[in-house]
């Protein structure tokens, strides 16, 4: 619409003044080496427009003639130029692709038709890396730092491959250059983190991980849980030479992660130590909520030191009301009761965890319980040799190390928190030790005696055999010329001496003629022996057959 107005507007002049000038009649007169020319004032108008227009075709005409080599030239740079994009547009789908021959291919093509542009040495090193040439990458990444625009890509490029020959030092000073020119730089913050954290420097670490989270390359939440990671390792590092300061960082650790277990029984444990017992069972309490661990468990046990058994079983108590039916609660309180000479309450406290599979600790804790109570070496070595077979119990775990401390770095990543309290990976969906109803009965009835129902004879046997040890020999029998046969398994049979074969526990023996039939008796079985009805082709028979 603008575009009309202005056209009409144009017309409009130019008609205003064709009608200006026709009211106007005049005379031109020319007069130029002898010649005279009149005219119309119009007539000398149109002409000198006719004469303007000629004058600009004319001068369009030898700009074209005398421009014709330079834009030849032009043409031939656009070509090139096209051509070296295509190139470094294909190498880098062949880098992408895996195909280091075809890269390589395209970067010399780069090379030739483009090779000012910082592409083409982005192509180069990409391609001599893909390739394997080391040297030849660090040549491209080195010619980059010569132009602004690819400075920080050069570091970052110089960076990977001293990483990679393990020229750590080389690589840190890359990365300092890097945060020195451009200080949002994610790689390079992160690098020198991981660089501070290897050293042990958790004040410089500290210092990075706020620059980071001043930057925005990491999360609030993230950044103040790595600010207490690294607290605790100082405070941990400091407790034996400045134990104040060690304190000051604990507890500036709890403030930021309240369920960060090493601060919490760290801080716990000083302040016990230096007399404030409320203030540290406080801080104990709220750990605990946050998450059950047996470090916290006895730092609060131990909060008040000089204090009797009976006083930690009190507190025992009070940690399984704050998390009622939690695993490190229930173990904490029976071993308290232990320790207190509580052994029913220890029993009916440890009955829900060994129905339900009992774990490493809780055999353990068993054992301690069988031998403080009775001293019974055959149901202790009993209990020890179900904790080789029960189920691991939580531990902490970073990159499939299993680690039993804490430790603020990974040893195998350098990954900063990478350690988790978790069962390890091996034992996840291992099925737990079941217990039969004969365990679960004696835990009900801690005065039966020990062989009620089981000879003493039997625990001598099956124990051993079930870790895996040749059993004792068998007990003589009261009647001078009787004989006994028993088929224990041996550990290393001899390859040239002869087997005993003997029947199974379900059929009775053909009797010989002109002897009695042999007499057989059961020999009890361990709780997690699952009979002669489940026994596989190696395993022990537990029979004795006596011939009179």
């Amino acid at each position: 619409m603008v575009r009309v107005l202005v056209y009409l507007l144009v017309i409009a002049a130019l008609a205003a003044g064709a009608v200006w000038l026709a009211d106007r009649p005049g005379e031109v007169s020319i007069l130029w080496q002898g010649y005279r020319i009149e005219t119309s004032v119009a007539i000398a108008a149109i002409g000198v427009v006719v004469l303007a227009f000629l004058a600009l075709v004319a001068w369009a005409i030898m700009r074209f003639v005398l421009g014709l080599p330079s834009a030849f030239g032009f043409a031939s740079r656009a070509r090139r130029r096209a051509r070296g994009f295509e190139a470094i547009s294909r190498g880098m789908v062949a880098i992408g692709a895996g195909d280091p021959v075809a890269a390589g291919r395209y970067a010399v093509d780069a090379r030739k038709f483009a090779g000012n542009e910082p592409l083409t040495l982005l192509l180069e090193a990409q391609s001599a890396q893909l390739s394997g040439d080391r040297g030849q990458a660090e040549s491209a990444f080195k010619a980059m730092l010569d132009k602004p625009e690819t400075r920080v890509l050069g570091l970052r490029g110089l960076f990977v491959e001293a990483r990679r020959r393990g020229d750590m030092a080389a690589a840190r000073a890359f990365a300092d250059d890097a945060v020195r020119r451009s200080p949002s730089l994610a790689w390079a913050n992160d690098a020198l983190l991981d660089f501070h954290t290897a050293a042990g420097d958790w004040q410089a670490a500290r210092t990075a991980v706020e620059r980071r989270a001043a930057l925005r390359l990491a999360d609030k939440g993230e950044a103040k849980r790595q600010r207490a990671v690294l607290l605790a390792a100082e405070a941990l590092e400091a407790k034996d030479r400045e134990p104040e300061k060690a304190l000051a960082a604990a507890l500036e650790a709890v403030k930021l992660a309240p369920g960060l277990t090493p601060a919490a029984a760290l801080a716990g444990r000083m302040l016990s130590e230096r007399g404030d017992i409320k203030k540290a069972a406080r801080l104990l309490e709220a750990a605990w909520k946050q998450v059950s661990h047996p470090d916290i468990a006895s730092a609060y046990l131990d909060v008040r030191p000089g204090d009797s058994a009976r006083d930690r079983l009190a507190r025992a108590e009070m940690l399984t009301k704050l998390r009622p039916a939690d695993p490190e609660g229930v173990l904490a309180l029976a071993g308290a009761a232990i320790h207190a000479q509580d052994f029913a309450r220890a029993r009916a406290t440890l009955k829900p965890l060994l129905a339900g599979g009992a774990s490493v600790r809780a055999c353990l804790l068993m054992a301690e319980l069988e031998e403080a109570e009775h001293g019974a070496t055959g149901r202790v070595r009993e209990w020890l040799a179900r904790a080789t077979r029960a189920p691991r119990d939580a531990a902490w775990v970073a990159d499939g190390l299993v680690s039993d401390h804490w430790l603020p770095v990974s040893p195998i990543s350098g990954r900063l928190d990478a350690f988790v309290w978790t069962v390890p990976p091996a034992t996840l969906g291992s099925q737990g030790a079941h217990l039969d109803d004969d365990v679960l009965g004696d835990l009900d009835e801690p005065s039966a005696p020990l062989l009620e129902g089981k000879a003493e004879v039997a625990e001598a046997v099956t124990v051993p055999a079930a870790a895996g040890l040749a059993p004792p020999p068998a007990p003589e029998s009261p009647k001078p010329d009787a004989k006994v046969e028993t088929k224990p398994e041996p550990v290393t049979p001899p390859p040239a001496e002869p087997v005993v074969e003997i029947a199974p526990a379900t059929t009775k023996p053909a009797p010989q003629q002109g002897k009695p039939a042999p007499v057989v008796f059961p020999v009890a079985h361990a709780p997690d022996d699952p009979g002669p009805e489940q026994q596989t082709p190696g395993e022990a028979k537990g029979r004795f057959r006596i011939f009179s």
